[in-house]
């Protein structure tokens, strides 16, 4: 099968970086999907993971944990799925990527694909509405339906995948979203995806916020830079609000006050935690896309799809890192089809 490996860790400048290379078609296990992958989309996992770095692979490295693609065959345990169905999935980040014409996954990890969207709209979504959802939802405990109507939540970094997401899911669940922002695309970008309010990440915050009229938010989520935040946050928040986080600090913070004078909760999300380690909620992932699936079908929830290249391949794939890492993309790049 064709697939977009590496096997040293490159700048995305080096066409090294990425290479066009032929696999054996995996087998799949027991609870395993095979799926034939139509779409996928880049991450900054994808970044972080092929970023440079020293050692050296004795064989190809697959990434890519966003997919859309039709199941063509099942293990002898799955019960979810039949080959013929179009799925979707965020994948495991301990196993062979998505960027493969075929690519097994685990069936407790995958949902349907909503029917309104093609391929390359639904690979866009799998990785950053699972940790939006999970981050708001399952760490925080908000509530998905609007048992917290009125909450105000602060999300940094509004216009990446993740924070689009958050932005929509926060719409629906009633919550006051207030997004940052600094160029105009990106402020109209978090308007539409739902922030009431959108305040300049290049200027202090809470000035902006209390001409807002917020002394204080509620909850926070830093999608972005979690050092460069971290104090400004402990003072923005609330007493007894929430810290959300996905950035892996560069540096030791200081969790002291005002976080513990404040008895501010901090919550860590990381979307491949439950396949990394195998808990025994795994099956909430598909849970959960199948429930976004049918906000999406419903006209609920949208595609943050803003670029497509065609086909899969090295090329393409080395212009979609190169994108993402410039800090300059709004939503997702996917690519679809295989040339």
């Amino acid at each position: 099968m064709k697939a977009v490996a590496l096997t040293r860790y490159l700048p995305i400048s080096d066409p090294r970086s990425l290479v066009d290379v032929e696999l054996p078609k995996p087998v799949p296990g027991p609870r395993d999907l095979l799926v034939r992958v139509e779409a996928v989309s880049v991450n900054p996992v994808d970044t972080k993971v092929r970023s440079p770095k020293p050692q050296v692979e004795a064989q190809p490295k697959v990434l890519g944990y966003d997919a859309a693609g039709v199941v063509e065959a099942v293990g002898g345990e799955v019960t979810r799925f039949a080959p013929g169905d179009e799925v979707w999935y965020a994948g495991d980040v301990t196993r062979p990527g998505s960027n493969a014409q075929y690519q097994c996954v685990d069936e407790r990890l995958v949902g349907r694909k909503p029917s309104n969207l093609d391929f390359a709209q639904a690979a866009a979504l799998p990785l950053t509405t699972l940790t939006a959802w999970e981050l708001l939802f399952e760490r925080i405990g908000l509530d998905a339906d609007g048992g917290d109507r009125g909450t105000s939540l602060l999300v940094v970094a509004g216009a990446g995948g993740v924070g689009s997401m958050a932005l929509q899911l926060a719409r629906r669940a009633g919550l006051v979203a207030i997004a940052t922002a600094s160029r105009p695309e990106t402020v109209d970008w978090c308007r539409a995806m739902g922030a009431e309010h959108v305040v300049d990440h290049r200027r202090p915050l809470k000035p902006q916020l209390e001409a807002l009229g917020f002394a204080h938010v509620d909850v926070a989520i830093n999608l972005a830079d979690t050092d460069r935040y971290w104090d400004e946050l402990g003072e923005i928040l609330a007493p007894q609000g929430h810290l959300g986080l996905i950035v892996e600090p560069a540096g030791a913070l200081r969790i002291g006050d005002p976080y513990k004078a404040k008895c501010i909760g901090i919550h860590w999300e990381m979307m491949f935690a439950r396949a990394r380690f195998r808990t025994a909620d795994m099956q909430r992932q598909g849970a959960i896309l199948d429930r976004v699936a049918a906000l999406v079908e419903a006209g609920e929830l949208r595609t943050t799809l803003t670029e497509t290249l065609f086909p899969i391949d090295a090329t393409n794939l080395r212009t979609a890192h190169a994108q993402l890492e410039s800090g300059r993309t709004i939503g997702k790049v996917a690519l679809g089809g295989w040339r």
